[in-house]
């Protein structure tokens, strides 16, 4: 299936595949951006221009997002994985605990930097069963005063999801850097929401923190001021030279998405591609075999095994000969993660399932 510039179905699991339009406006301005004479990537960002980029992308991230006017909207860099040790640092501290919620990798990760700073205490861990789930809200072991629960809406190695928002009364602490602006949510059940850009908003280099102001208040003093959340906002996401190309790209996917129809058909979209190869698997007659329990299959990250490595391998080679590239699956799951972030076109996932198909009538 011919895809625009010969390009190829990327399943990779990041950085993510971007809206074409969007490539193709970031193309045409490279050069000179809207008549200023040089490129984003070297204009000052102190400059007229460049406060106008970020300026509208803050505007446009709240629009979609439907931001309350008490949060703050950051572009930091490091990655989520800095947040999660950003966090801790700002929130917890000698005899102060937090709730951790681990249901794959990167929430275990999260775990891991809180314990420098604090008592991150696990009050679910789904590493018996592989981490093929996310439990439900009525957890038993929530902490009395606990300065917040952590948990990762989406978990791309095992492909796990939280479907809803969580409505709790500790302050809540999010990553949703894997399925951040694939649908609504109600941002006023969160205290903070941070996100990498690299999974559904944009190239690498540029992180979103969306903070609430009555937590930003309680952040720790003493704070170096690149781990200060109060620095940054108080000077509007440049304390330092911000991550200007990505957030200008992260800027275009925002003005793209509410030209198309906003988070509501993001999410009808979502849905609609998962249920492609959700459908292969099922209908697989147990050839392709897939991680997350049904209730909470991603629609990010879809995983699924053969019957074989040997099987996988071959599977592997043969989608990669026909232009689908990055379905080999972390080593902590086998067999294939089919990564389809929000601009991942639904064709690609036509054409794997048709693969899916063809491969198990030859080889079951």
């Amino acid at each position: 299936m011919s895809q625009p510039y010969n390009r190829v179905f990327n399943f990779s699991a990041g950085p993510c595949t971007l809206p074409v339009e969007v490539l193709e406006e970031a193309r045409d301005d490279l050069m000179n951006y809207k008549g200023t004479g040089m490129s984003v990537m070297e204009m000052s960002h102190r400059s007229k221009a460049y406060e106008r980029i970020i300026g509208e992308a803050e505007q446009d991230l709240r629009q979609l997002l439907n931001v309350p006017a008490d949060y703050k909207i950051l572009f930091l860099q490091g990655g989520a994985s800095l947040q999660f040790a950003n966090i801790p640092m700002a929130f917890l501290g000698q005899g102060k605990t937090a709730d951790y919620i681990v249901t794959g990798a990167w929430g275990k990760k999260a775990v891991e930097s809180a314990k420098i700073y604090g008592t991150a205490n696990v009050i679910y861990d789904a590493k018996g069963e592989n981490y093929n789930h996310t439990p439900d809200w009525n957890l038993p072991k929530f902490t009395d005063g606990a300065e917040y629960v952590h948990f990762t809406t989406n978990e791309t190695i095992q492909g796990v999801q939280f479907k809803d928002d969580p409505n709790l009364s500790s302050p809540v602490v999010c990553d949703m850097s894997s399925d951040i602006l694939s649908r609504p949510v109600d941002v006023s059940k969160y205290q903070v929401i941070y996100a990498g850009a690299q999974k559904n908003m944009g190239p690498a280099g540029a992180t979103v923190v969306i903070l609430r102001d009555s937590m930003l208040a309680r952040a720790n003093e003493g704070l170096a001021p690149m781990f200060d959340y109060r620095v940054h906002a108080e000077n509007g996401s440049m304390y330092n030279t911000p991550a200007c190309w990505s957030i200008y790209v992260c800027g275009l996917v925002y003005k793209f998405m509410l030209r198309n129809g906003g988070l509501a058909a993001q999410k009808q979209q979502c849905e609609a591609k998962a249920k492609v190869l959700y459908d292969a698997i099922d209908s697989s007659g147990g050839f392709f075999t897939g991680h997350a329990m049904e209730g909470c299959r991603s629609l990010m990250n879809v995983t699924f095994t053969l019957p074989s490595e040997e099987l996988t391998n071959t599977f592997v080679k043969e989608t990669e000969a026909a232009g689908m590239d990055g379905l080999k699956g972390h080593r902590s799951v086998g067999g294939c993660r089919a990564s389809i972030y929000n601009a991942f076109p639904i064709e690609g996932c036509e054409a794997l399932a048709a693969a899916m198909k063809d491969f198990a009538a030859r080889n079951g």
